[in-house]
């Protein structure tokens, strides 16, 4: 089944949701159910009802029943007024709103309701004359479709959660229940994803986060905005010292910016332009008004811009891990998924027209071979503009990066797909995106072709000709958000980190005190062991158990922790000049001259 196949399945099964809870329901009143990824949605206000999953057999019943009457899909259109009437006679309020908007333009709905519910309803930029219904069986549902031929034609399912929601997202609406399902051509395929849930559920970085003592939330702090405590900071240190480490192996500068600007820098830029709710400000004694930067490319021009260049200097290459903030809904932060502080490995690269190939083939490398290193697969999308006005710069110059962005891929040999709308607004991107132990996949490195920052700030450089030229800007970050990878490795990983990377290394279990001058000795060898892969002078983090606890005990403690070795010593490691290493592979026996040598081993 292809992806438009299984779309109208999913869609189709929203519409048999919603007519099996008017069965259970018949004062149920309606939202928009759109597809969404593996499944559907649909939002419903039953008033004082209650849907708990104690309901889904239920409903799962009834939308069997359904299934097996065999009903047709069947399509018909209404004059919008006429469609007005019905929603009314119907005491579809939510509907009659849509279709009043619609009414007026269909660009209003655009605009209130996010893309995946657009496929509920009519759309254009003009008002709406006629719109079109479905019916299957005894149920009507204004949509645009598309919807298989019969009930019978769809796959399997499965009801999963239901969870509030504001009508139209504005928590000044009706707040309504949004019944979620999951939908697969098999039922194969069904349980495999089934299956995976349940196995996220185990993997779940903020479960995992407080087990592990990776990182706190407070409500005092806020929403949004992480603590990282003393184990989730080495953990986030050393993944960036990974990352950055391959821009410095070739040749990139560390530079140190504010984490705050003046709000002129973000006019010129274009951010305050396209989004001015992104900016915070807060007003100097001086009469200056500041904004907390949501984004770190401005500053870095300036630091170029600072003095004279020349094109014997280019490529500059800047190198920075800092934070920008941006205030992401309430609802919307999770964890470390969606925060309000971002953490970037940034750098941005000006250079001239006949280095970008070089630069983006560096960081393509780069890319390549961190993510290998982590173990997560990349693929590849390439991020351009849609035609919305969400961008700056000329479309002669949009056209141009996009054009360079798709040859060095084709160049490069890499399979990609494209992105329309999610280019950044000043030019096209590359973005990697990464697949975990789940199947899920998740944007995170990104390389963007930038011609409008230079122009806006009026960078230049002497050229050799002695005239003045135009940088290109390169920027990137191979993590993307330190904390949005941190929730992808948490859960890809299970929180079972790579020894480089562990917070707590190792760990030295004792059978007894009898060994304690041994364990001294196995102390001092881990001391002297200084690991310099992935990353340089990565000495080794480990503690000591020599509690008057059970071996056991120490051990299921130490699993529990997720520590990647465990050294047991008792009185017959003593005697033979030994170490029990205990590792998720199994234990063996590494006598004590040959330990510094087993941490240095690939």
């Amino acid at each position: 089944m292809n992806e438009e196949q299984l779309h109208a399945m999913r869609h189709s099964l929203a519409h048999i949701t919603a007519a099996s809870v008017k069965r259970i329901w018949p004062e149920a009143k309606f939202g928009v159910g759109p597809v969404v990824e593996n499944g559907f949605y649909y939002d419903i206000d039953l008033g004082e009802v209650k849907i708990s999953e104690a309901n889904f057999g239920k409903i799962e019943k009834t939308m069997r029943r359904i299934i097996s009457e065999s009903q047709d899909f069947e399509r018909f259109t209404m004059p919008i007024d006429q469609a007005i009437n019905w929603a009314k006679e119907n005491g579809q309020p939510y509907k009659e709103e849509l279709l009043n908007d619609l009414k007026r333009s269909g660009t209003t709905v655009a605009k209130d309701l996010d893309k995946d519910e657009l496929g509920t309803i009519a759309e254009g930029d003009a008002a709406v004359e006629e719109v079109s219904f479905y019916k299957n069986g005894d149920f009507v549902d204004l949509c645009r479709g598309p919807h298989v031929a019969n009930t019978k034609e769809v796959g399997a399912f499965k009801l999963l959660r239901v969870a509030g929601a504001y009508w139209r997202g504005n928590e000044n609406n009706a707040q309504m229940q949004r019944l979620y399902g999951v939908a697969f051509a098999t039922q194969e395929e069904l349980d495999l994803h089934l299956e995976r849930l349940e196995q996220a559920k185990l993997r779940d970085h903020r479960k995992l986060g407080k087990e592990l003592d990776i990182y706190a939330t407070s409500t005092l702090i806020g929403a949004g905005l992480p603590l990282f405590t003393p184990r989730g900071t080495v953990l986030r240190d050393k993944i960036n010292d990974l990352a950055q480490s391959y821009r410095l192996a070739r040749g990139y500068e560390k530079v140190w910016i504010p984490h705050i600007a003046n709000l002129e820098t973000y006019k010129v830029s274009g951010h305050f332009e396209k989004f001015p709710d992104l900016l915070h400000f807060t007003s100097m004694e001086s009469g200056d008004e500041l904004a907390l930067k949501p984004v770190n490319c401005p500053h870095h021009t300036q630091i170029f811009a600072s003095r004279p260049r020349s094109y014997r200097e280019l490529p500059l290459k800047y190198l920075e891990t800092t934070t920008v903030y941006r205030d992401e809904k309430s609802g919307e932060l999770g964890g470390l998924n969606r925060v309000r502080s971002i953490t970037q490995d940034d750098s941005h690269v000006f250079c001239t027209e006949e280095q970008v190939e070089t630069i983006f083939a560096e960081l393509i490398e780069s890319a390549q071979d961190l993510y290998k290193l982590v173990d997560l697969k990349l693929s590849l999308r390439l991020s351009f503009r849609d035609e919305s006005d969400s961008y700056i710069g000329e479309q002669e110059t949009w056209n141009r990066a996009e054009a360079s962005i798709q040859k060095l891929a084709e160049k490069f040999e890499l399979e990609h797909e494209i992105g329309l709308g999610e280019a950044a607004i000043y030019g096209p991107k590359m973005d990697f995106m990464a697949t975990d132990a789940l199947g899920r996949k998740f944007q995170l490195a990104t390389v963007q072709l930038d011609y409008m920052m230079p122009e806006r700030f009026g960078l230049e450089y002497t050229a050799e000709d002695g005239g003045k030229q135009r940088p290109v800007m390169v920027h990137c970050a191979l993590l993307g958000s330190i904390e949005r990878f941190l929730s992808i490795y948490i859960e890809h990983t299970a929180g079972w980190f790579p020894f480089w990377a562990a917070p707590e290394q190792v760990r030295i279990l004792t059978i007894n005190d009898t060994v304690l001058e041994y364990v001294a000795e196995i102390e001092a060898i881990l001391d002297g062991v200084v690991l310099m892969k992935p990353i340089k002078y990565n000495e080794i983090r480990y503690t000591r158990d020599d509690r008057n606890e059970s071996l056991g005990k120490k051990i299921r403690e130490a699993t529990a922790w997720k520590i990647p070795v465990q050294l047991i010593v008792g009185p017959k490691d003593v005697e033979g000049r030994e170490v029990s290493v205990r590792t998720q592979s199994g234990e063996e026996k590494v006598a004590l001259d040959q330990l510094a040598n087993y941490f240095q081993a690939p």
